[in-house]
């Protein structure tokens, strides 16, 4: 089979999957299992905006997106780095431009942030919410140049699925 043919298959199957469970956490856990196991990713998972845990103090004056941080959520595959600063790493980038990333050679990346020597190539998809990034979807591979326009398009497509079905939530709803 092909990516896309993989993709296509598996849209549905997240969509019901999603569609019959409320739990946010219970979904996006078996969601990154889905797209890692069967998509055959080195790894797959989801990072929260929350406030910082690690500012000492900052000013009245400071961006709101500086008093917050990307903070690890289910994920399938190696040790991850738990917390990413706004604007750092592919990650925190893909936040701060709020649109999608892809990194062919994570170590041509200035700022990559090597959670594992093993991670080659990185894409990563902001997630929504009174359009400002709640979370972002982060998916590693262990080979070079191995994300394209059709992970792009089925990715989107699934943390769309993501967007519509919890941003209607008040926000004290998300982890």
């Amino acid at each position: 089979m092909t990516k896309q043919e993989k993709y296509i298959e598996l849209v549905p199957q997240i969509k019901a999957l999603i569609e019959s469970e409320s739990d946010l956490i219970a979904n996006l856990a078996n969601l990154v299992a889905v797209l890692k196991y069967e998509l055959d990713f080195f790894w797959v998972g989801f990072y929260f905006v929350k406030p910082s845990g690690f500012l000492l103090e900052k000013k009245q004056e400071d961006k709101l997106e500086e008093k917050q941080e990307l903070v690890l959520g289910p994920f399938q595959g190696p040790i991850a780095c738990t917390r990413i600063a706004y604007g750092k790493g592919v990650c925190g980038t893909a936040w701060k431009k709020q649109e999608t990333i892809i990194v062919p050679d994570v170590h041509q990346f200035e700022g990559h942030i090597a959670c594992n020597a093993q991670s080659q190539s990185e894409i990563v998809i902001p997630v929504l919410k009174d359009a400002k990034v709640w979370m972002v979807l982060d998916v590693d591979s262990d080979k070079l140049n191995n994300f394209d326009e059709t992970d792009v398009y089925y990715l989107e497509e699934i943390t769309i699925l993501i967007e519509k079905k919890y941003t209607s939530l008040s926000p004290n709803r998300f982890p």
